[in-house]
């Protein structure tokens, strides 16, 4: 088991603190000022023991929120001062504790105490704006602009912009957003903040988690200042509570945010919620707050469509000002359909690829730069889902799939269809046949034959075959 207890100082390299001041203003700067000093401000560095860097903090619960939290950025942002770091070592030591001197302030520094012996006098510490104290940084991309509206977020979407619009408005306090991860809800709620505060710059604005609020209201009860914190996350215009579903089991915190909300709620100030599920599926949550939440605007983000997803790449891919091919965007959109997240990280990983070795973006590279994503996706083709799929490719009806229609335009997507089939399933001829409106075997081969020909002598007519097949092989 882990002894808290006092680190000695490693020996640091010339440069070292100079290192440690670039790295702490990087992640000052990404974090932003109120984040920086409630979590952060108290690091300091022991100094480098071979790949490992060590930082320390004075308590155990800081040591904990940082590992957890920032532990990985910490280590990207040594990598890029020192390739050699590999590691970093978040460890408690009590008395560690920051350097507050005026180069220190400028630089972003602040080695362990035994690693600068001589300082200047401490200057004055300068409070950040008060009306920001309780707001986690909110990400510029986020806002209205770049929000992708389709049938099935346009509800949500529109309740967002009305609470943008007109604050505590009646009928939308709280407005409850929800829906699974990666569909739309802290962007929905990042873009609703952005329009307060362009719109009513004046108005204090709480945006967090539900991980954030607990912990504060912990941190609070530990310094015995929960007076203190009632007043000031009371004193706010607009609170935004995201992912409130990490609050189950949480007795003692629910029972402080049930008091906050009937608080602010009375006073006529804004409250937005996010959860994975509705207030009413949200088990675990006391029945009084679950009432109350559901008491509002409630406004859920479905699972994305394929023609959203499509939409949300062609704009994530103008925003980057990358070129790609319209197919591997449809590709992608028919491919991963889980969460928007995981698309754009998709998108984002292919056009990086392409920047570094200065590829083009095709299926066959998306295909071997995203192995592990699409495996993931991966699923056992049926008849049935290629006759749908090619049916919406070739803007023909499902039933024109098992129908005695003769018609070019009809026949040439079933044989298409019946190609997909004898390649992609375990199916006999015959079955397949069947599948398509009771027809012959020798209707089957003939059109596995025929659609074989069409590829060979027409290039286009290839593609637009190995994409459907690409689309749903296995």
């Amino acid at each position: 088991m882990e002894k808290d207890v006092g680190v000695s100082p490693l020996a640091p390299a010339p440069q070292l603190a100079e290192c440690w001041a670039r790295v702490r203003g990087r992640l000052r700067e990404e974090v932003g000022e109120v984040e920086y000093r409630t979590w952060l401000r108290q690091m300091t560095l022991a100094g480098i023991d071979g790949e490992e860097a060590v930082v320390l903090l004075p308590t155990r619960f800081l040591r904990d929120w940082v590992r957890g939290h920032y532990g990985d950025r910490l280590r990207a942002l040594w990598v890029q001062e020192n390739v050699g770091i590999r590691r970093i070592d978040v460890r408690v030591a009590a008395n560690a504790r920051v350097t507050d001197s005026a180069d220190d302030q400028q630089a972003e520094g602040g080695l362990a105490e035994t690693l600068a012996p001589s300082r200047p006098e401490p200057r004055a510490e300068v409070k950040p704006d008060p009306r920001s104290d309780w707001s986690a940084p909110l990400d510029p991309r986020f806002t209205f602009d770049t929000f992708v509206v389709g049938k099935p977020n346009e509800f949500a979407y529109a309740c967002a912009r009305r609470v943008a619009e007109k604050p505590a408005s009646p009928g939308f306090n709280p407005l409850f957003l929800y829906g699974g991860v990666g569909l739309g809800k802290t962007h929905l709620m990042h873009s609703v903040a952005w329009a307060i505060r362009e719109a009513h710059s004046q108005r204090n604005i709480a945006y967090m988690s539900a991980e954030k609020f607990m912990y504060r209201f912990i941190a609070a009860l530990r310094s015995q200042s929960t007076m203190e914190f009632k007043e000031s996350l009371r004193s706010v215009d607009v609170l935004m509570i995201d992912d409130l579903q990490f609050l189950i089991g949480k007795d003692n915190t629910q029972e402080e945010f049930f008091h906050t909300f009937n608080a602010l709620v009375d006073a006529g100030k804004q409250i937005v919620v996010s959860a994975d599920k509705s207030p009413s599926d949200l088990n675990g949550l006391e029945d009084r707050l679950r009432t109350r939440l559901g008491c509002g605007m409630v406004a859920d983000l479905h699972a994305t469509t394929y023609e959203l997803r499509l939409s949300i790449l062609e704009a994530k891919a103008i925003a980057a000002s990358a070129k790609v091919d319209k197919r591997v965007m449809e590709f992608l959109a028919h491919k991963i359909t889980s969460n928007v997240r995981e698309l754009e990280g998709a998108l984002n990983r292919l056009i990086a690829h392409a920047n570094l070795f200065g590829r083009e973006v095709t299926i066959e590279t998306a295909q071997e730069v995203l192995k592990d994503i699409l495996r993931a996706h991966d699923r056992r083709v049926t008849i049935e889902e290629i006759q749908k799929r090619v049916a919406e490719h070739y803007n023909i009806r499902l039933t024109d799939m098992s129908s005695a229609r003769r018609a070019r335009n009809v026949a040439r997507p079933r044989q298409v269809a019946m190609y997909l089939a004898k390649q992609l399933t375990q199916r006999s001829l015959p079955e397949i046949g069947r599948r398509f409106g009771n027809r012959d075997h020798t209707t089957v081969m003939h059109a596995v034959s025929r659609i074989a020909e069409l590829m060979q002598a027409d290039s286009g007519f290839a593609e637009d075959v190995e994409l459907l097949r690409r689309m749903l092989e296995v």
